[in-house]
């Protein structure tokens, strides 16, 4: 057999290899015990990795627009996506079998995409972005305030578990590079060879800037003592560890952001109203099932209590035993369930299970095919009568779960909240009623809850999946913290400062039109000007037009809208109008017309409104007139229209009064120069 080989990290922009005679840890393959590889970090000096990931990562990444960043997100997505094979065969020797891999491999990248995707079509072509609207801070509206996301001037910090070693990595890296922060990366020693390997990947891709990616294998050192006030740390581990580095004393004395996501005794329920010939008591089945197999139980999200009506425990328990016994734990290649990570959690494992022997029946306990690894049996337990409430504080980090019969579901709401904080509950209900209820009951000691029936079964995720649409994290037990939830995830990485000024000031600081900011009238319409040539603060005032009677009648003959505010006197004088008036989206089509230029010229499409609101009524003889202005402009390109870019306009509509009617915000692609030099 050849020597195991040593893991490296890499730092200050390059490999670092421990020295031959340094101390390291051996890595085991949890499939067959043999030793795969070896770690250490000696050599490595904490401080300078610290300060590469702040002066030469983060200065790169804060160098770039956020559309800038997540090109860069989607185009390392696309690269690996042709690079997995490598990933696959060591998350073998880690235990995982097929599906186990495609969840860590495929799922990670995929939330790459999703981030990329999210924030190339929702944010700014800019280095910040923009949180919520501006608010008036005084009577005449000089003196406005805009609050901003900046991009903290630190090193995310990311200590990781052995569970998912690339998904686990992926799912913070997405959200720390879009908001323009650097990353230390220090998985877990158990599966640190994956993680090297995926680090390895994405820095042979040359798409990351320098310094924006740094991997630690092996022990942190005293990396926590260097880190400072623009610094973040995420910590994906047990809840033991997050306490541990939550207190440490340079994260509380320059109140280092920290955000923990711990293990927790996530519940599984069967609601009240479900009987055993229902699809959804099926469903139940098929979940419980599955969390207790995928990754072996090694999964934060995964159901430790079973929470059924007790009518319907007999039934469930002969059912889950009965396809429990069909499922074989051994070799990943040729089993339904591997290993556990590593033969210390065997024996961690071990220990809780004997623990919850005290207060449990135990209903089954399988066989494993595999006896010089890290393999361990599947253990279903019931809780006592009693059901004490060591069975709802104490996890068994693997293929281990405990039902727990209710009677009522005022109990079943009540045992769940016993967990103290969890990631995730699901309940199996066909009754709206209940399953408001039960939101109700639960949903603040949750950071996620899943409500299936029947019409959502197809397409369902899973109690175990967290999405990176929505957030991943809980309360109490589950660490307090929260991760993904969209481009809600940035907010973490980014600071978030409140400006106040005149609109104008910070119109021109924002590049975002903030109502009464002084307009840039000219007197070319601005539909006429190119992408490149338009400025924020552009504005153009249409020509006027007076509404009829005659405008009115006709509209209502071609829409079919005969609303009697707007076709019946009678009715109308009686109404809060006191009279006819126009129709709504009748205004918005004149509105068009008056803004709109016939010849083909700079604007390409108009896609859509945003914020439409009518102010005033319209009567007959009003006569009404559009102000034009240029509020946002990103530089990002629509893939069928590649040489244009996105215009947002914001529209007032106003009276003979100068009254205002209406207003929304219109979005344009508008053409680029050199979109014109090729027509030529």
């Amino acid at each position: 057999m050849s020597e195991p080989r040593i893991i490296k990290s890499y730092v200050c922009g390059a490999w670092h290899v421990p020295k031959e005679d340094s101390e390291s840890v051996e890595i085991e393959s949890p499939v067959t015990g043999e030793v795969v590889g070896r770690v250490s970090t000696c050599g490595i000096n904490f401080e300078e990795v610290l300060a590469y990931g702040r002066n030469v990562g983060g200065a790169a990444l804060r160098s770039m627009t956020i559309y800038e960043r997540a090109l860069m997100l989607k185009e390392l997505s696309n690269y690996l996506k042709d690079k997995k094979d490598k990933l696959y065969q060591l998350s073998y020797l880690a235990g995982a079998t097929q599906g186990d891999a495609w969840l860590d491999i495929d799922a990670g990248i995929a939330v790459f995409e999703i981030f990329a995707d999210k924030a190339i079509n929702e944010l700014p072509n800019d280095i910040f972005f923009l949180d919520g609207d501006a608010e008036k801070l005084s009577k005449d509206g000089s003196f406005v305030g805009q609050h901003i996301m900046l991009p903290r001037q630190g090193v995310a910090v990311h200590i990781n578990a052995f569970n998912f070693p690339c998904w686990g990595m992926m799912e913070k890296l997405a959200p720390t590079w879009i908001a323009g922060m650097p990353a230390v990366v220090k998985p877990a020693r158990q599966t640190c060879y994956i993680a090297e390997e995926l680090v390895s990947l994405m820095l042979k891709s040359k798409i990351l800037p320098p310094g924006a990616l740094q991997l630690i294998s092996g022990e942190a050192g005293d990396l926590f003592n260097y880190l400072d006030n623009q610094d973040v740390v995420t910590v994906t581990g047990s809840a033991s560890t997050a306490v541990k580095l939550r207190s440490h004393p340079r994260v509380l004395e320059k109140s280092v952001r920290f955000n923990a996501e711990a293990d927790s005794l996530n519940a599984a329920v069967l609601g009240a109203d479900i009987r055993e010939d229902d699809k959804e008591f099926e469903l139940f089945i098929n979940e419980v099932i599955k969390e207790l197999t995928v990754k072996c139980g090694q999964k934060c999200t995964a159901v430790r209590r079973i929470l059924v009506p007790k009518p319907l425990l007999e039934t469930l328990v002969n059912e889950l035993v009965s396809r429990l016994q069909e499922i074989a734990v051994g070799d990943p290649k040729k089993c339904q369930v591997g290993p556990l990570a590593s033969k210390e959690q065997v024996r961690e494992v071990s220990e809780r299970v004997e623990r919850l022997k005290q207060y449990t029946e135990v209903l089954w306990q399988g066989e494993v095919f595999g006896k010089t690894g890290a393999y361990f049996p599947i253990v279903l337990l019931k809780a006592r009568e009693d059901c004490p409430y060591e069975v709802h504080r104490t996890e068994a980090f693997g293929p281990v779960s405990t039902i727990i019969p209710y009677e009522k579901e005022e109990q079943a709401i009540h045992l769940c909240r016993l967990g103290e904080g969890s990631l995730v509950a699901s309940l199996f209900t066909k009754s709206t009623e209940i399953a408001r209820r039960f939101i109700l009951g639960v949903g603040s000691y949750h950071g996620r809850i899943l409500i299936v029936n029947e019409d959502c079964a197809e397409e369902c995720t899973g109690h175990g999946t967290p999405l990176p649409q929505l957030t991943h994290g809980g309360p109490g037990r589950a660490g307090g913290g929260e991760e993904l939830g969209g481009l809600r995830a940035l907010y973490f990485y980014s600071q978030r400062t409140a400006l106040q000024g005149s609109p104008s000031m910070l119109t021109a600081v924002c590049n975002s039109w903030i109502k009464g900011s002084k307009h840039k009238f000219c007197q070319l319409n601005p539909f006429k000007k190119y992408f490149e040539e338009l400025e924020v603060g552009d504005s153009f005032v249409s020509r006027k037009r007076t509404i009829t009677e005659a405008d009115i009648v006709n509209f209502a003959g071609v829409s079919g809208d005969f609303f009697y505010a707007h076709t019946d006197d009678i009715s109308a004088k009686n109404s809060i109008f006191k009279g006819r008036v126009a129709h709504g989206n009748f205004i918005l089509s004149v509105v068009s017309g008056l803004l709109a230029e016939p010849a083909p010229g700079p604007l390409l499409v108009n896609y859509g409104l945003n914020k439409l609101r009518f102010a005033k009524p319209v009567y007959p003889g009003d006569t009404i007139y559009a102000v034009l202005t240029c509020a946002r402009k990103s530089a990002k390109q629509s893939p069928a229209l590649p040489l244009s870019g996105m215009v947002e306009w914001e529209v007032e509509v106003f009276n003979q009064h100068n009254e205002l009617v209406a207003s929304f915000t219109a979005l344009t692609l508008i053409a680029k120069k050199e979109s014109a030099k090729e027509v030529s």
